[in-house]
């Protein structure tokens, strides 16, 4: 298990820490929910979460089959519902991979995408459409 501490500073903004590397990032209320957007809010971090664990888990296919992912890209845009409650609505994923990957790893590489761990955690709710640009 990893633990994360946070701590709250006032004005809407946390600390948090990574317990095993002590490294800190702020979040910070968006200005549409009474912050001053000046970080980070936590619902930003979901969509970061979802964009990295894709990146990794189809770095991690990649390398168990040689194929080079360096300088593959991603953007993930994170929309709100505001009901029934205030929410992730959706989280919009674009990924831009290197030249030179055949249908076969597209294939995989694509799988691999789809099934990283964050995605699976994801509220069934939230609309994931993912656009993949290969050769990019």
């Amino acid at each position: 298990m990893v633990q994360i501490q946070f701590q709250y500073q006032g004005e809407l903004r946390c600390q948090a820490t990574h317990a095993p590397s002590t490294t800190e990032l702020i979040t910070d209320a968006p200005v549409d929910n009474c912050g001053r957007g000046e970080s980070f809010s936590p619902t930003d971090l979901v969509a970061t979460a979802l964009g990295s664990c894709m990146l990794t888990i189809m770095g991690i296919a990649a390398e168990k089959h040689g194929w080079n992912l360096s300088g593959a890209k991603a953007t993930v845009e994170k929309g709100m519902v505001h009901s029934p409650v205030r929410r992730i609505g959706t989280l919009g994923v674009e990924l831009w991979m290197p030249g030179g990957l055949d249908e076969k790893a597209q294939r995989v590489l694509e799988a691999a995408a789809r099934n990283c761990p964050v995605w699976h955690s994801l509220n069934p709710e939230i609309e994931l459409p993912v656009s993949i640009h290969w050769g990019s």
